[in-house]
């Protein structure tokens, strides 16, 4: 019964012709053509993604943030101790966090999930709906969740993705909260892409070298496990992820089923988002890439993945800032497509000269 539930649809591409037509249009705005640079091939994606140019005016932005502990911290993999995941759930759920901040600022709303956080406290309780377990493995030496905690991760991520789109979300970006998580997210690129550890780890939470050796020491065991599960993206997640990582791979391959749009935060997200490619492939037709971390693995990760980032800011944080951060630009260049003046409406007049094919 568990594998017919996670069996997963063909997905379709966004709409060719809409974004034909929104190349079309853009030739036909009262600018050289091509002179917003990437602006214009945003709009040009948000037109695909909706399926109609010009395109709509995003009006519900929506991030998720997947909450959930690692036992591999437990092997000093992190500059923060285990509790600090629960405390700052406690900080999200009051609006103190930085993607609380940041996401105000771009016109986001936040919801935060309990997939696995190390603690019954009340506020972890309050959004702990579709938890899992209280930590994951030590995935150094052991499988961080059970097949069927891994399904149901998956699972929760497919209903979170399907509740906010029934909800109105036009547009969804899926953070990360749980200290630890970059071994994880770290193992899982470095599967995926074919990479060593040394490739892959990186400073995290602001480690010093002991701890970075750590880390690579732990990122090595846990990709010999890794790699003999390589052809079931549900057994590697069971493997090496945890219930946060599981639930957001299945959250971003159901986004892109439902035909919406998603910003990519940093290396948790997008090692997420490389399983989410395995269990859908082609969907990551449906995500742009907010940011370039200084992960060494989150590079790997968007280049696996084909995809540009839109800002380059080193912000490492998680939780989804990066994303936010490059919202504001996805949001202009949805509106340049939406509300900018034609040559003919404005009376202006066009080139001499055709433009050269891009």
């Amino acid at each position: 019964m568990n594998d017919e539930i996670l069996e997963f649809a063909e997905v379709e591409q966004p709409d060719e012709h809409a974004r034909s037509a929104a190349i079309a249009l853009h030739s036909k705005l009262i600018k050289p053509a091509g002179s917003l640079g990437r602006l214009e091939e945003l709009g040009v994606w948000v037109a695909a993604c909706q399926g109609q140019s010009p395109p709509r005016p995003f009006t519900r932005p929506r991030v998720v943030v997947f909450a959930g502990d690692h036992g591999i911290a437990a092997k000093g993999v992190s500059a923060y101790p285990s509790e600090v995941t629960a405390q700052l759930v406690g900080s999200m759920l009051t609006g103190g966090a930085a993607i609380n901040v940041l996401a105000a600022s771009a016109g986001a709303s936040v919801r935060v999930v309990d997939m696995a956080v190390d603690s019954d406290a009340p506020a972890t309780r309050s959004i702990g709906e579709f938890k899992v377990r209280r930590g994951s493995g030590s995935i150094d030496v052991e499988d961080a969740l059970t097949d069927e905690e891994a399904r149901a991760a998956v699972r929760a991520g497919r209903a979170i993705a399907d509740a906010e789109v029934d909800g109105g979300a036009d547009l969804l970006i899926a953070g990360d909260l749980g200290i630890g998580n970059s071994t994880p997210a770290s193992v899982l690129v470095a599967a995926l892409t074919g990479s060593e550890p040394v490739a892959v780890v990186g400073r995290g939470s602001g480690i010093d070298d002991n701890a970075w050796m750590r880390k690579a020491a732990a990122v090595r065991d846990a990709l010999r496990r890794a790699r003999t599960v390589l052809a079931d993206p549900v057994a590697l997640l069971r493997t090496a992820a945890g219930a946060d990582i599981a639930a957001m791979a299945g959250f971003l391959a159901q986004a892109s089923l439902r035909k919406t749009p998603v910003i990519l935060d940093g290396l948790v997200a997008s090692a997420a988002a490389l399983v989410a490619e395995e269990l859908v492939p082609g969907a990551r037709q449906w995500w742009a890439a907010g940011q370039r971390g200084g992960e060494p693995a989150h590079a790997l990760a968007l280049e696996h993945l084909d995809l540009d980032p839109i800002l380059d800011l080193d912000v490492r944080l998680g939780e989804g800032t990066g994303a936010v951060a490059a919202l504001p630009l996805v949001f202009m260049a949805t509106r340049v497509l939406a509300e900018m003046a034609t040559h003919e409406q404005a009376g202006v007049s066009g080139p001499l000269i055709e433009a050269p094919p891009s």
